[in-house]
């Protein structure tokens, strides 16, 4: 993909980690700003972020160091790695949130806490005052989750940018343009359809319930899911 005025348009690698767990609304969203995004499944990922001016981790079910289950993942935390010591933007989004803190000397724990599954509540911490990827978002706002993992230690010298009554780090940031966050801002509220409403309802939930709530809430959702993919890009095109 090129730009108008002849030059490259920078180039972001996507990674998607699980079938049903892709990039949803981010695809048209980077390239209205500009970006070429080329998506990848996990095992075809490079390790290196050697030609792209930006990653992003998308989710998956499974832990960030499940490597026997994922065998890509060591690569994928080789990628993450080089990307931060380069300066290379990156978007960790709930699995890739969780590579990135592990990578970086975190820790995630399995089945921690209470899951989160539908429109949840984001709250920026004032740290996220100066932040690039979160500028402009409203203090409180709602985004779709889908966890039952944690990240229970940020990486030595991160900053904590948002949190959840029920899940203490929603959003941090390591260095200058490495981010991650445990929501879902690549889905809207369409995401729910696919659930599995029996294996809700054995949980205690009800997926029609869910399904009200989000959309009652995706005005408002969206506006600050787009908002931080134009941040993100924003971002992106600086480096590049």
């Amino acid at each position: 993909m090129s730009a108008p005025n002849g030059f490259q348009a920078p180039r972001v690698l996507v990674v998607r980690n699980a079938e049903r767990s892709g990039p949803g609304r981010l695809l048209p969203w980077l390239r209205d700003e500009g970006l070429a995004a080329v998506e990848l499944a996990g095992p075809e990922a490079p390790a290196d972020p050697a030609g792209y001016d930006g990653v992003v981790l998308l989710g998956g079910g499974f832990l960030p160091d499940d490597d026997a289950y994922a065998p890509w993942l060591p690569a994928q935390r080789d990628l993450t790695r080089r990307a931060v010591a380069e300066g290379v933007p990156l978007l960790g989004i709930c699995l890739g949130a969780q590579v990135l803190a592990v990578a970086e000397g975190g820790r995630v724990e399995g089945s921690y806490g209470v899951p989160e599954r539908g429109s949840c509540a984001v709250e920026l911490r004032e740290e996220a005052g100066a932040d690039r990827l979160l500028a402009g978002l409203p203090r409180r706002f709602r985004a779709i989750q889908n966890h039952r993992d944690q990240i229970t230690r940020l990486p030595s010298g991160s900053t904590h940018l948002a949190r959840s009554d029920a899940c203490e780090v929603q959003a941090f940031r390591v260095g200058e343009c490495a981010w991650g966050v445990q929501f879902h801002p690549e889905a809207g509220a369409d995401r729910l359809d696919g659930w599995d409403e029996a294996a809700l309802a054995e949980k205690g939930l009800d997926l029609a319930a869910l399904r009200t709530e989000a959309q009652a809430a995706e005005p408002a959702s969206t506006d600050s899911a787009r908002r931080l993919a134009g941040n993100f890009a924003a971002v992106v095109r600086a480096h590049a």
